[in-house]
């Protein structure tokens, strides 16, 4: 099956200390993907950014899960606890690098 990454955007400086109530959305959210999330991922901190990644948003972090389809994945990525807090997600189908450039380096 296809694997999705979501990338969570958020507004600087919106990231307050997990409070109880967004730490259970965020389990909730995770927990109703089943074996479907790949990998939990890990938040971002200290982000950068070059071109255009929408204004006023910054990298908040970043899950891996498969999904038959891009639609499937923009359905999961709707759940997502960032988008209540006036954040997002991006969501890109994961592919093979091509042999050439991925010189035995390629995440498994």
């Amino acid at each position: 099956m296809p694997t999705f990454v979501f990338a969570y955007r958020r507004t600087p400086g919106s990231t307050p200390a997990p409070t109880p109530e967004s730490t259970a959305a965020w389990r909730a959210w995770f927990g109703a993907m089943g074996d479907d999330l790949v990998d939990l991922g890990k938040p971002g901190a200290g982000a950068g950014a070059l071109g255009n990644c929408g204004p006023g948003t910054e990298l908040g972090g970043y899950s891996v899960i498969s999904a038959p389809d891009l639609d499937a994945a923009l359905a999961v990525a709707k759940g997502c606890p960032q988008l209540s807090r006036d954040g997002g997600v991006e969501v890109a189908q994961l592919v093979d690098v091509p042999a050439g450039l991925s010189a035995g380096r390629q995440a498994g």
